[in-house]
């Protein structure tokens, strides 16, 4: 009889469990949503978080508000949504560097596929080769020719180790075999500052950070990433076209919640950014911007599982071969 009342205690708690999960799950959002973005305010990333957010409020019935918890190349940020509570209220928007962390950190805080659930895709922000404006070379090919002559005297700027900036002058210097002195800076607001006053040389960024800067003619722009040219820089070339053949790097971002996250809410949030990348303001803005909003088939859970899957594999040798580690 004890064991019978025992058992029929812990099926009636696990049914009042699965109830309390269900009625949140049914009634969500009911309050403000937390929106994590492992990256300083006015950055490119922190661009792309405020306009998605902003639409998917809309549509959810409640605010999302941003709040950037930068560090550590965007792992303070992703630590701090990997333990927090599995109830859709605190979610994480990130690029790329979700990915590359993974090797990049040889100590993490968290672990990177198991830590997480999926909402879904953003974009896919192209990247630009650009230098301060009186830089010497005239074209990519020059640019290659000039940085190979004078490695020692050529100095690189990023954003710090796993910034979008960083992963892409990585990538640079691993298709051209040159190694480049370094500048990193805490964050893509002061690497930007500096290019333009001319303290440093040459940056690999994303097209949300670069674009108004290269249509100013305040800095000059040497390639894109993109398989093609992009409408909103219609004279820059791509980076195959200016000889790196193969160079196509796209800084993807996705909005991740805390492992656990009820399936359900999970799908809410997807089908809020589902919405969200069809407003018309958002496709504009990000058209200014350089990119276009993921479709509906990336903006779901399984697409951002599959796409991190394969992009940790992607940088893996990359990060390996060039010996650069955060950690």
């Amino acid at each position: 009889m004890k064991l019978f009342k025992a058992m029929l205690g812990m099926t009636a708690a696990a049914a009042v469990s699965l109830f309390a999960a269900g009625a949140s799950a049914q009634g969500y959002p009911e309050r403000t949503i937390t929106m994590v973005v492992p990256f300083a305010a006015g950055g490119p990333t922190d661009t792309v978080a405020r306009l998605v957010a902003e639409s998917m409020s809309k549509d959810l019935g409640q605010q999302i508000v941003v709040e950037n918890v930068g560090g550590a190349g965007g792992t303070l940020g992703a630590g701090r949504v990997a333990s927090a509570d599995a109830d859709g209220y605190t979610i994480l928007l990130h690029h790329i560097g979700m990915a590359t962390s993974a090797t990049l950190y040889r100590k993490l805080a968290y672990d990177t596929l198991n830590a997480f659930d999926y909402v879904g895709l953003v974009t896919d922000v192209p990247m630009t080769i650009v230098a301060r404006k009186d830089f010497e070379p005239a074209d990519l090919k020059g640019l290659v020719e000039y940085v190979k002559a004078n490695k020692d005297k050529v100095t690189y700027a990023n954003a710090g180790i796993g910034a979008a900036s960083h992963l892409c002058g990585m990538m640079f210097m691993s298709a051209i075999q040159t190694p480049l002195t370094t500048v990193p800076y805490k964050g893509t607001g002061p690497a930007m500052t500096d290019l333009l006053g001319g303290q440093v040389d040459i940056m690999c960024d994303q097209t949300t950070n670069t674009t108004k800067q290269i249509q100013g003619g305040t800095i000059k722009a040497y390639a894109v990433t993109s398989p093609k040219r992009l409408d909103v820089l219609k004279d820059v070339p791509t980076a195959v076209e200016g000889g790196l053949p193969g160079f196509e790097v796209g800084i993807w971002h996705g909005i991740y919640t805390p492992k656990g996250t009820p399936a359900d809410v999970n799908e809410r949030l997807s089908k809020a950014l589902q919405v969200a990348l069809k407003d018309s303001n958002v496709a504009a803005r990000f058209a200014e911007l350089g990119t276009v909003p993921s479709p509906d088939a990336d903006a779901t859970p399984a697409a951002l599982k599959a796409k991190l899957e394969s992009e940790i594999t992607r940088w893996k040798p990359v990060i390996e071969a060039a010996g650069e580690y955060a950690d």
